[in-house]
């Protein structure tokens, strides 16, 4: 009897300890993610600009950049495979600010838009053309901290250091 409640106690103490690392590196992410959001680089825009474009051209998106200052807006990405239940398509748009000789932000707006279309009828027919087209759509738009952080410890790997030692003493 002592051997197997030994055993579920230490299955407990053990399921918790890894609940509580995984809590922990959660909060560990998001910390170096809200970092990322607000960090200003010490190197003019002009040079971490193209790192930031680099990132999406590997995602494979492609983009159409402003006339005027460092903006850009991509394609539409297809990110999830046809299917009648719903497709994932997703765009970012980028700004790159000046705060500063030699300081520079840059901001990941992601777009992510699914979209249902009308299964066929029971005759066989697909969706009216007429209808409106692309079915039900729902579309929304948010920073892309992820990103962020991408691009902070690719142009700025000793500040991506320091604030990983920073975050190791995160809870």
């Amino acid at each position: 009897m002592k051997s197997s409640s030994r055993a579920a106690a230490l299955w407990v103490v053990s399921a918790l300890a890894f609940a509580l690392s995984g809590c922990a590196a959660h909060r560990q992410q998001a910390f170096l993610e809200d970092k990322a959001g607000t960090h200003v680089y010490r190197k003019p825009i002009a040079e971490v600009w193209p790192e930031a474009l680099a990132i999406l051209k590997a995602r494979g998106y492609s983009f159409r950049t402003g006339k005027e200052g460092y903006e850009a807006v991509t394609h539409e990405l297809q990110l999830s495979a046809a299917s009648s239940l719903g497709t994932t398509f997703g765009a970012y748009m980028i700004r790159g600010k000046e705060h500063g000789p030699g300081q520079c932000s840059v901001e990941f707006w992601k777009r992510e838009r699914s979209e249902t279309r009308a299964a066929a009828d029971t005759q066989g027919r697909g969706p009216d053309l007429s209808e409106s087209p692309g079915g039900v759509s729902n579309a929304q738009g948010k920073r892309d901290l992820e990103v962020e952080w991408e691009l902070l410890q690719k142009v700025d790997p000793d500040a991506a250091a320091s604030l990983k030692a920073e975050a190791l003493k995160v809870q």
